[in-house]
């Protein structure tokens, strides 16, 4: 069996564009800047906050999750979830890294 295309890229490649493609909506942003803000939520709260239905805020919250941005505990039959700060650093750290290889050259340089 080939090559798949993501193991044609490095670890750090494939873990910056999952992290993005998890960034790449704007519901999912929408849900980080809540979190954000204040600091833990309850499903419900993101249903009344956003306007988006139960099932749609649940995949989102899924995706989050997978990717290691949110965690959650149950209370109850109710989902409590807050930014994952360890994970925040790491992915904060990863794109600064990467922001951070930019050399501004002068306009006649650029292509």
């Amino acid at each position: 069996m080939g090559l798949t295309k993501s193991e044609l890229f490095s670890d750090v490649q494939n873990e910056l564009a999952l992290t993005a493609k998890a960034f790449a909506h704007p519901a999912r942003i929408a849900i980080i800047q809540y979190l954000l803000k204040t600091n833990t939520c309850i499903n419900s709260d993101l249903v009344q906050e956003l306007g988006l239905a139960q099932a749609t805020i649940s995949q989102h919250l899924r995706e989050l999750k997978e990717i290691g941005i949110i965690q959650g505990d149950i209370e109850g039959t109710r989902v409590c979830y807050c930014i994952n700060p360890i994970r925040w650093e790491a992915i904060k750290s990863q794109f600064i890294r990467m922001f951070n290889e930019f050399t501004p050259s002068s306009p006649e340089n650029c292509c």
